[in-house]
C-alpha cells in the first residue's frame, strides 16, 4: 500500500479528503498540519484527523522558521503585490511543503496530496515547490483529478456530512479562510459579489473601524539591519513580537485590506485580508530606510520588490533569481537600523518620529539656510545643464512652428 502525506489544514476540503483518498487511491494518508501561528485551530486536529482516517499526523511547529525565514525576507525587500496584498499566504506554501517533503522522505511515502483548487494559486505554490525539493515525488491534487466529483463548497459540505466528518463550515458562513500568524483571509461566500461590502462579522484578529479605541496609541519599534527586534524597549522573540504587534494592531482596526487580485490563473478574485501586525511593520521598515537608503537604491529597489513580489506570489520561492533577490536585499539592509514610533488611530498609521544611526538626513543641510556642502549658486548651472535636453526640444518646436 502506497504511502501519501496530504498537507492537511482540518478544514474543509482536506478534512473530506482523507476519506477520499482512501476510497479512491487505495493508500495510507499520513497527514501534516504546519503549525504557523494559526492558534485555536489546532485544536482537537489529532483526534479529527485518525478518526477521518488518517494512520497518523504530524503537527509541525514552523512558526519561528516561517517567520524568520520567509515573512523577514520578504519584509526587507519591501515586497507587496499589486500594491496592497503582503503575502500572508503565499509565503506559507513554500514552507509547508518544504516540511511535507522532509516528512514523506522519512516515512517512505511516494506522493504528496494537497486540497488546493484547480482556479487558485495554492496548487501552483505547492506544486512548484515539491517539483523543486524533491522531483521523484508524485503530485495528487483531487480537485483536479477525473475521480473528484466534488465541484463546489457545498458538494464538499454534504459529502462530510455524509461521512460523519466534523467541520466548521457551513452553508451560512461558507468562507474560504487561511489563518497563520501574519495574517487572515477570507474569500467566497457573499464576497464573491465584488459590489457587496464585507460583513462585519467576517473580521476575526481586529476591530471594525466602528470598535477601534476613540483614542490614538503610540509604539516604537527597533530594528536592526532590517529585521524588527524591539517593540516599545522589550526585546522579543519573532514570535512573541508579532503576536504582540498583532493584539496592538488588532485593537486599532489596522491592516484590513479588501481587494479584488489577478491569480496567476488568470482569474481575478475578491479576498478580505486581516494583517495587523504586518502592516504596522511594512509602514516602520518603509519609514526607518527613507532615512537611511540613497535615492538610486531606493528606486531599483522598489523595481525588484515588484519583481520579488510576484515570484512570491507564484510560487517560485525556491528558485535561484529569489536567492538573487535576497544577495542584493540584504547589502541594502545594513545600514537599516535605528527606531522608529508610530501613532495607531482606527485604522491610520501615522508617522511620530524615526531615528538612525546611520541616517542620511543631514539637518543642515535640509534647512533653508546656506551651508559648506550646498552652495545655493551651483544649481543655476546645473539646471541649465539638467534641463538642456528640454530647452533644444522647445528651440526646436519654436522654429519649426514659424516655418510653418
Amino acid at each position: 500500500m502506497e504511502k501519501v502525506v496530504l498537507l492537511y489544514s482540518g478544514g474543509l476540503d482536506t478534512s473530506v479528503m482523507i476519506p477520499w483518498l482512501k476510497e479512491n487511491y487505495n493508500c495510507e494518508v499520513i497527514a501534516l498540519c504546519a503549525d504557523l501561528g494559526q492558534k485555536e485551530e489546532l485544536t482537537g486536529l489529532e483526534e479529527k484527523a485518525l478518526k477521518t482516517g488518517a494512520s497518523k499526523l504530524y503537527i509541525e511547529n514552523l512558526t519561528s522558521e516561517f517567520i524568520t525565514d520567509y515573512i523577514y525576507p520578504t519584509l526587507k525587500a519591501g515586497a507587496v503585490y499589486e500594491g496592497r496584498y503582503l503575502l500572508g499566504t503565499s509565503f506559507a506554501r513554500p514552507l509547508i511543503a518544504k516540511r511535507a517533503v522532509e516528512i514523506a522522505q522519512k516515512e517512505g511515502a511516494t506522493a504528496i496530496a494537497h486540497g488546493a483548487t484547480g482556479k487558485g494559486n495554492d496548487q501552483v505554490r505547492f506544486e512548484l515547490s515539491i517539483m523543486a525539493l524533491d522531483p521523484t515525488l508524485k503530485i495528487i491534487s483531487p480537485w483536479k483529478d477525473p475521480l473528484w466529483t466534488l465541484h463546489s463548497r457545498e458538494d464538499c459540505i454534504a459529502y462530510a456530512e455524509a461521512h460523519s466528518i466534523p467541520i466548521s463550515q457551513s452553508k451560512k458562513r461558507i468562507y474560504s479562510e487561511d489563518r497563520n500568524i501574519w495574517h487572515i483571509s477570507h474569500e467566497g461566500g457573499v464576497l464573491e459579489d465584488p459590489s457587496n461590502e464585507a460583513p462585519d462579522d467576517i473580521f476575526t484578529i481586529s476591530n471594525t473601524l466602528e470598535k477601534a479605541p476613540d483614542s490614538a496609541e503610540y509604539i516604537e519599534i527597533t530594528f536592526e539591519k532590517g529585521v524588527p527586534v524591539s517593540l516599545n524597549g522589550k526585546n522579543l522573540s519573532p514570535v512573541d513580537f508579532l503576536d504582540e504587534l498583532n493584539r496592538i494592531g488588532g485593537i486599532h482596526a489596522i491592516g484590513q485590506t479588501d481587494m479584488v487580485e489577478n491569480r496567476l490563473v488568470g482569474i481575478k478574485s475578491r479576498g478580505v485580508y486581516e494583517t495587523p501586525g504586518g502592516t504596522i511593520l511594512y509602514a516602520a521598515h518603509k519609514l526607518l530606510e527613507e532615512l537611511v537608503l540613497d535615492r538610486d537604491t531606493t528606486r531599483f529597489k522598489e523595481t525588484l520588490a515588484i519583481r520579488y513580489a510576484e515570484l512570491v506570489y507564484n510560487g517560485q520561492w525556491f528558485c535561484p533569481l529569489r536567492e538573487a533577490i535576497d544577495a542584493f536585499v540584504d547589502v541594502t539592509q545594513k545600514n537599516v537600523t535605528g527606531s522608529v514610533r508610530l501613532k495607531l488611530y482606527k485604522g491610520n498609521i501615522v508617522p511620530a518620529g524615526t531615528k538612525a544611526s546611520k541616517s542620511l538626513y543631514l539637518e543642515d543641510l535640509a534647512s533653508f539656510s546656506d551651508t559648506d556642502l550646498y552652495d545655493q549658486k551651483d544649481a543655476s548651472g546645473f539646471i541649465k545643464l539638467f534641463g538642456l535636453p528640454m530647452k533644444v526640444n522647445g528651440l526646436v518646436e519654436k522654429h519649426s512652428s514659424r516655418k510653418s
